[in-house]
């Protein structure tokens, strides 16, 4: 260590010594070696000499040899400190010395990226992989440019300019700024296909997303690497696929760009391969269903089924094969055999004549038929099981089915009581024979709330409101409701208990107790006070888990006066007793906004006569939901909670007889508050006489809007974000008729808007702004109008 500190004192005459003495490497014949006595390290200032001389592994004492000396000087470079490296051997003091000179690079203070405009920040920033606060590395920055280069040439810009530029803060630390020049984007004019025989450029060219630039705004001709990939490894061989040309290829693709022009020509070379027909078709090692009950789902039955008949040749389809065999498995699947296995075979086969024929086959195994042994739910901690079981479609003993294991999955999870998305169920075999336990895994949530606030009612005026909802009381799915209402115009007090298990029953139970008292100021309608409840039990329809069959009874007090109600819709005292009968089929999924399935719904009702009270009639009604997924599964539970989903409604109701002094018992359009939705309209527009442009300004009467007759249609395309959240384009059309044979259907006001839906704490938000066709001015005149809507407490 004296040796290192005289050297250390005497750096200048180290350099000199330097500059006249010849490297190790290049002083020593390759057999040659040298026994050092010492070691020095100048150069230095952040990291300390002993780490320099432990890195080098240099041994004192023992012969070195040149080669010793490269090894240290890779070692030494290896960490990543220094710029240079050098080593000397001289004698000092008769003293062996191996001396090594290092220039230790600057720290990387911080870097920065400038010039991004078309492309994110954050992607460029992703391809500076440096890291503040270390030894910088050119190279580390030249690599850095290299990939954002290649980042903006994949986005599709052709003539990107990356640099990077080094400023010295000091003798220690260094900053960094790429400078960014994206230039302009590659704009594909033309898409040429090279070796297409069977199939014009057009056609090959329309499997593929990307396109060329034409007329109009969405086709700009976007060049984007990825999406060209997935055309050319996926797209166009399934395109040639379902087509018969199942041995397709792209050969090349070639971008050739006009640098002065940014247009760019895309070349892609195919090799179309043969079109091949089906030929025979076989079925092998199916025993649990018939080869008449598989040929049901085969999906070439014009093929010669058998390699030589007469019938019609058929081209082969790879998806329909792919999704013939499928459904096959699925069979299984649901029938219990989930450890069998359809494995479609293709055999490739040349006629004599020269044409191309595919031979296919089923090659089943079945195993045995698992029997589910166990149904477990774990994790519920408030709910009783006995609630959740009455939602599953499968019990011990009977043979496993994949589509009941899926419907019980979203019947537990329409329930609400459960944070979403639910586990997938898991199945674990418990025996050689293959029987499985099923477990569903859940996590109770919240489902209680209090909420209060103050509310505003289109034609009801300014209020408060507090209320008490809990559907899983004491953990039995029993419903307990309590809503208020109250202001100037208003006083609505509400409360209801459901049970949907009457002493452990299939029967459900529903009581309600209501009183109101509405002064409106819409349609001057007056003052109406009611009182009164009602009762209702429901049974299953013939056994079924989603048709039940509901008979109520309802009977209410009302007193309804208004300075502009005709003497027949005026009364003191007056009675509503009616039974009702409804039948009702819901199988949705994904409530509360639904993904699949159908509601149907048909009510009818006798009001007065024998029953009593005032008024004799009868009153119709039918509700049919219908929602189809139009991305993704219904039923796959491990889908994205994110659905774009395609929803159709009608409803229609009559009322055949005298309703008395019972108007709103007959049917009013218009709004979202009050009667039946036509959005785009205001509160009771929608009248028998047509629309009433008088009830914008709520000038409309009970006498005018209420009619005995109505239809309305709604279609939708909705985004379900989230159990939450639910965003959708619609168009609503309806209207109503005085008597029920004036129905007329092909006669409906129309609207279309936009709307979003939220679940709040307060109960279902929902905003729609709409667009009436149909309205008119007080002449008549069309005058079509966007109309805000503001929905509290109902979804629809």
């Amino acid at each position: 260590m004296a040796l290192l500190s005289r050297a250390r004192r005497h750096l200048s005459l180290a350099v000199a010594f330097a500059a006249v003495v010849p490297t190790l490497s290049t002083a020593q014949t390759p057999d040659e070696t040298t026994v050092l006595d010492s070691i020095a390290v100048v150069g230095t200032n952040r990291v300390h000499p002993t780490t320099v001389v432990s890195r080098a592994g240099i041994p004192l004492g023992q012969p070195v040899s040149y080669r010793d000396v490269q090894r240290a000087i890779e070692a030494l470079f290896a960490m990543g400190q220094f710029d240079s490296v050098n080593a000397y051997q001289a004698t000092i003091d008769d003293k062996e010395v191996l001396l090594f000179q290092v220039h230790e690079r600057p720290i990387l203070a911080r870097w920065t990226v400038r010039g991004t405009d078309r492309v994110s920040d954050r992607a460029v920033r992703g391809r500076v992989r440096m890291i503040v606060g270390r030894p910088y590395n050119p190279a580390e920055a030249a690599a850095a440019t290299a990939r954002i280069d290649s980042l903006y040439r994949k986005e599709g810009y052709f003539q990107p300019r990356v640099e990077f530029t080094e400023t010295r803060i000091d003798d220690e630390n260094v900053s960094l700024v790429f400078d960014i020049t994206e230039g302009s984007r590659v704009a594909i004019s033309q898409i040429i296909v090279e070796g297409n025989e069977h199939f014009s450029d057009n056609d090959v060219v329309g499997a593929m997303d990307t396109g060329p630039e034409g007329f109009f705004w969405f086709q700009q001709g976007e060049y984007d690497e990825d999406e060209l990939q997935r055309d050319l490894r996926e797209r166009l061989p399934a395109f040639y696929a379902e087509r018969g040309h199942i041995d397709f290829q792209v050969l090349d693709d070639t971008l050739v760009i006009n640098e002065e022009t940014g247009k760019a020509a895309l070349i892609i070379s195919v090799d179309e391969g043969d079109e091949y027909q089906v030929g025979s078709f076989e079925m092998v090692g199916n025993r649990q269903f018939t080869d008449d009950q598989l040929m049901q789902l085969y999906p070439f039955s014009d093929g010669d089924d058998g390699g030589g008949g007469d019938a019609e040749p058929v081209a082969f389809d790879q998806k329909q094969w792919g999704d013939a065999t499928g459904e096959v498995s699925n069979l299984y699947y649901n029938n219990g055999y989930i450890y069998a296995s359809v494995r479609p075979v293709l055999t490739r086969r040349s006629e004599p004549g020269g044409e191309k024929k595919v031979d296919l086959r089923w090659q089943v195994t079945e195993g045995s038929p698992a029997i589910v042994n166990q149904i477990r739910v774990v994790g519920n901690t408030i709910t009783h099981e006995s609630v959740i079981r009455r939602s599953i479609l499968m019990i011990p003993g009977d043979v496993f089915r994949q589509d009941a294991l899926l419907q019980s999955y979203q019947r537990i999870s329409n329930l609400g009581f459960f944070e979403q998305p639910m586990p997938v169920p898991r199945t674990e075999r418990v025996n050689q024979q293959g029987d499985v336990d099923i477990i569903f895994e859940v996590q109770e949530r919240r489902t209680g709330n209090v909420n209060f606030g103050a509310s505003v009612g289109q034609g009801t005026g300014v209020g408060g409101f507090i209320g008490l909802d809990e559907p899983n009381l004491l953990g039995k799915a029993k419903r307990v409701s309590f809503q208020w209402q109250f202001g100037r115009n208003l006083s609505d007090f509400n409360i209801s208990y459901t049970d949907p298990a009457l002493r452990g029953s299939l029967i459900s139970g529903t009581i309600n107790l209501h009183r109101t008292r509405q002064r409106f100021t819409v349609a001057d309608l007056g003052r109406i006070n009611t009182r009164g409840g009602s009762i209702q039990l429901g049974f299953p329809l013939f056994g079924s888990r989603f048709t039940r069959f509901l008979t109520s009874y309802t009977l209410e007090q009302s007193d309804f006066d208004s300075p502009t109600l005709s003497p027949r819709f005026s009364c003191r005292k007056c009675v509503l007793s009616a039974i009702g009968l409804s039948i009702v089929r819901d199988t949705r999924v994904g409530m509360p906004f639904p993904t699949g399935g159908a509601l149907h719904q048909f009510q009818l009702s006798q009001n007065g006569g024998p029953l009593g009270g005032s008024g004799d009639f009868r009153r119709a009604t039918f509700e049919g939901r219908w929602y189809a997924p139009l991305s993704g599964s219904e039923l796959d539970p491990t889908a994205s909670p994110i659905r774009l989903v395609l929803g159709l409604t009608a409803k229609t109701g009559f009322v055949w007889g005298d309703p008395g002094p019972h108007f709103r018992q007959l049917f009013s359009m218009g709004g979202t508050q009050f009667g039946i939705p036509l959005r785009g309209y205001d509160e009771f527009a929608i009248t028998p006489e047509g629309f009433d442009p008088a009830a914008r300004g709520f000038q409309a009467t009970a006498v005018d809007a209420f009619g005995s007759a109505y239809m309305a249609m709604t279609g939708e395309i909705g985004l379900r974000i989230s159990q939450a959240i639910y965003i959708n384009a619609f168009m609503d059309a309806g209207n109503v008729w005085a008597e029920a044979e004036q129905f007329n259907p092909s006669r409906l006001f129309r609207g279309a808007g936009i709307g979003a839906n939220l679940l709040s704490p307060l109960g279902p938000i929902g905003l729609d702004y709409a667009y009436g066709f149909d309205r008119t001015d007080a002449f008549g005149n069309p005058d079509p109008k966007w109309k805000f809507h503001f929905r509290l407490g109902n979804i629809f």
